[in-house]
């Protein structure tokens, strides 16, 4: 197998975070995470259930990502697939991949999956927007040949971000894909703002109900 190429990215990286600036997106963080967790208890529930019901396995898939500062977490979420991985190799969900479960697909591509990381935002682990966090095994995969990519540790991993409201929601079967998705969450991070971040949240009211996810 030849050597893979380093994907170099086009723009200089900047930071734009300041004490104060963290400080009101935790706050944010904490309000609107406990708000939905109320708000969707009776959906948590509901979801909990079918996923017991339909398979068996874990009601919540728990998985080891990287954070703020490259600071190991467990992520959360509705289990959707008959396998755990969570190793050296972890393969991506591609479209009609038989290890996911009947309710898993309506899950993944409705993203109630993602409700449990409600629970990361409020640990602190994540952030309601910021740059969706990948498995350990893909950090270390892409890492080495998409330069700048530990750039994406300068703020919190986010339960949505700048890249997937651009489309770049789902599988990235390619380095080409990854870089291209990196790019905008390096995009982020040197613009983040809190409206920035209310403008994200909006458009990912509507990003869920395109059929990206799989």
């Amino acid at each position: 197998m030849s050597e893979l190429p380093l994907l170099y990215l086009p723009y200089e990286i900047t930071s734009q975070s300041t004490n104060f600036k963290s400080a009101v997106k935790r706050g944010v963080d904490i309000v609107v995470s406990v708000m939905a967790i109320l708000c969707f208890w009776l959906i948590f529930l509901l979801v909990a259930i079918a996923v017991k019901l339909d398979s068996p396995g874990p009601i919540i898939f728990r998985q080891r990502r990287s954070g703020f500062h490259a600071k190991g977490f467990v992520i959360f979420k509705f289990r959707t697939m008959t396998v755990l991985e969570d190793g050296a190799v972890v393969t991506q969900a591609c479209r009609d991949d038989l290890r996911v479960t009947r309710v898993g697909k309506f899950l993944r591509r409705s993203s109630l999956d993602e409700l449990p990381q409600l629970f990361n935002v409020l640990r602190g682990d994540m952030s309601l927007v910021g740059p969706r966090p990948h498995a350990l095994a893909h950090d270390d995969k892409y890492g080495v040949h998409i330069t700048d990519y530990a750039y994406r540790y300068h703020v919190k991993p986010g339960m949505t971000g700048w890249a997937q409201v651009n489309g770049l929601r789902g599988e990235t079967a390619s380095f080409e894909q990854m870089a291209e998705r990196v790019r905008f969450d390096l995009w982020y991070v040197s613009n983040w703002s809190l409206g920035l971040d209310l403008k994200i949240l909006w458009r990912t009211c509507f990003e869920v109900f395109r059929d990206r996810a799989y």
